[in-house]
């Protein structure tokens, strides 16, 4: 199985190379149901595999000059405190049992992975349903309050469920900071990448990470990065973008039936 899950980091990474993202909502779902790592610890290991994974994109699109360091640091800083506080008081005190009777039993698991699911419909809609923006719908006055709550937010988020959020943060680059597409993507990913290690950070004392797996699968995903950024340049990102969504879509349907089961 652990080759498996080494093949399954080499096609996220692909994917992320090929759409700019995307492809680390996939993370949690192969440690949770190819590797058997139970949610806490998968959303903690996609952290950090998000978080590698952002940083190496970060990198390679700064050299593009396609990331505003100031703009990332201003959005970053509410929504990583919201995952590191999500991470290291909020997760580790939900309970095992949230809601029992005669006839329904949610424990912690099936919780994050239901509400994990219902993160992934949302995602593969927006890449499905590309909504037009309109920038003159942005109260300037307004800017800094919704800085801080819109990202502290998707912090929480992030933070619950151990997804990278770019289809959260990108529309928020692009309505608020009004950062042009490409930008947006680049700068996304310097986000990610301090949310999801910091994020990671909060987990040290709550988990036993076995490096020994963590590494090599954080590498091949970066492998994957590199050959998917390359094919790129031959296939329609469009049609590639709406067809994982479906894919995306599907997946979510699998574990609502699969936890609801």
């Amino acid at each position: 199985m652990e080759f498996l899950g080494y093949l399954g980091a080499f096609f996220i990474g692909i994917i992320i190379g090929l759409t700019g993202g995307g492809g680390s909502i996939l993370t949690v779902p192969l440690l949770v149901y190819v590797l058997g790592y139970n949610p806490v610890v998968s959303a903690a290991y996609s952290l950090f595999v998000v978080g590698t994974s952002s940083a190496f994109g970060a990198i390679i699109n700064y050299r593009k000059k396609l990331v505003s360091v100031k703009t990332g640091l201003v959005f970053a800083i509410p929504s990583f405190i919201g995952v590191f506080v999500t991470r290291k008081y909020i997760v580790p005190n939900i309970p095992n049992i949230i809601f029992e009777n005669e006839e329904i039993l949610l424990s912690r698991n099936t919780f994050l992975m239901l509400l994990f699911a219902i993160i992934m419909f949302f995602a593969a809609f927006s890449m499905i349903k590309k909504t037009k923006i309109n920038l003159q719908e942005i109260n300037q006055k307004h800017y800094l309050i919704k800085i801080i709550v819109q990202n502290t937010t998707i912090g929480i988020i992030i933070g619950l469920v151990g997804a990278g959020g770019g289809f959260l943060i990108i529309p928020s680059l692009l309505l608020i900071a009004k950062l042009p597409m490409k930008k947006a993507v680049g700068t996304s990913m310097f986000i990610i990448a301090m949310n999801s290690l910091i994020g990671f950070l909060g987990d040290l004392k709550h988990i036993n990470v076995h490096w020994d797996f963590l590494l090599p699968f954080s590498f091949i995903s970066m492998i994957g990065i590199l050959s998917g950024t390359y094919i790129s340049k031959y296939i329609n990102e469009g049609q590639l973008k709406k067809g994982f969504a479906y894919f995306v879509l599907a997946m979510a349907g699998i574990i609502t039936l699969k936890e609801l089961m």
